[in-house]
């Protein structure tokens, strides 16, 4: 089977591609640039961008299968760019597929389609969609999820995993920023100490996409599903901030600002930027700190039973993985 990655040279989809070769699959990469990693891998590269239908039918000839990892991640943005990408680029690949009969397209989702600002205790794929999102981001993803989901039929298969909080070597998004912060002496615990989240190791979510196109054809009981995809190992923020700081090897964070003052700096933050039309992402958004202030963590049963998905490295294992890389960057610059 040949399969196309989009957004195959992002963190996510070049371990998707690396795992699809392991796997035996002849691979190709859809982006905006050529990656050297990818080359290396012997992944095809067809480059264009997502939100133009020329590119996307273009990089999707004589393939039989799509993996749609690309997409605009982040807590801040304008809301024309995310639709431009997450949705208008989704409608894109749909179209592809029906363009080259091409019949099964496993998406990447995200939990943030089902978090509307409150606690999600062990949720699993039937809790509802919210009526308000604090960040494009989610709302975009949202919809992009609802019209893959819809275009699952008699031509084409479809199925939507949810990995949450990826993380490991090599992130470009959340565990550098909380780094950042802690060599700045910004970083701070918000909120209660007690709720819960999920998190995924980068390799346990690529191998989650390898599985479910496994699973997929038109009619499996896979077909127009969704999946949460994650450790199966809830952990405090407060457990997983130190335990990623400790990698990095700093001490622990036990500084703790209030919600409510929390929340009113993301407001203020999100506003004055908004008003000033500055593109630079603001130090707290209202996003992230329900992110970091709520429960969310959820139930993988349906994961592990339709998929086989099993998270092979554990919490301890990518810790310590992560602890080696971050070590070797630190005598690299160091060098």
């Amino acid at each position: 089977m040949k399969v196309l990655v989009t957004g195959g040279g992002g963190f996510l989809g070049s371990a998707i591609c690396k795992q699809l070769v392991a796997a035996g699959y002849t691979v190709c990469a859809f982006n905006r640039n050529r990656h050297p990693a990818l080359e290396a891998l012997g992944v095809e590269q067809r480059i264009g961008d997502i939100a133009n239908l020329d590119s996307v039918a273009a990089a999707s000839e004589d393939v039989d299968a799509i993996v749609h990892s690309a997409g605009k991640v982040g807590a801040w943005g304008r809301l024309e760019d995310y639709y431009e990408t997450n949705v208008r680029g989704t409608d894109n690949v749909l179209a592809t597929c029906e363009l080259h009969q091409i019949d099964k397209l496993v998406f990447t989702s995200s939990p943030s389609v089902v978090h509307g600002g409150g606690d999600l205790d062990g949720v699993d794929e039937s809790v509802p969609y919210p009526t308000h999102y604090s960040s494009a981001y989610a709302q975009t993803k949202a919809l992009a999820e609802q019209r893959v989901l819809a275009a699952n039929g008699a031509a084409l298969a479809t199925v939507a995993l949810r990995p949450h909080f990826i993380w490991g070597p090599g992130d470009p998004n959340l565990l550098p920023r909380i780094l950042r912060q802690a060599r700045a002496g910004r970083l701070r615990l918000i909120g209660a100490a007690n709720k819960k989240i999920d998190t995924t190791y980068i390799d346990n979510a690529a191998e989650a996409h390898v599985l479910a196109l496994q699973k997929l054809a038109v009619g499996a009981p896979t077909a127009g599903r969704t999946y949460f995809i994650s450790q199966g190992e809830p952990i405090s923020h407060e457990a997983l901030i130190n335990a990623w700081l400790k990698a990095d090897g700093f001490p622990p964070e036990t500084r703790r600002i209030p919600v409510g003052l929390a929340k009113f700096l993301g407001a203020a933050f999100e506003t004055v930027y908004g008003a000033l039309g500055l593109q630079s992402e603001p130090p707290l958004t209202r996003f992230v700190v329900e992110q970091l202030t709520t429960a969310h963590w959820f139930n993988i049963d349906a994961a592990r039973r339709d998929l086989g998905y099993t998270p092979r490295v554990s919490m301890a294992e990518g810790l310590a993985r992560l602890t080696q890389h971050l070590a070797r960057e630190r005598m690299q610059q160091r060098a």
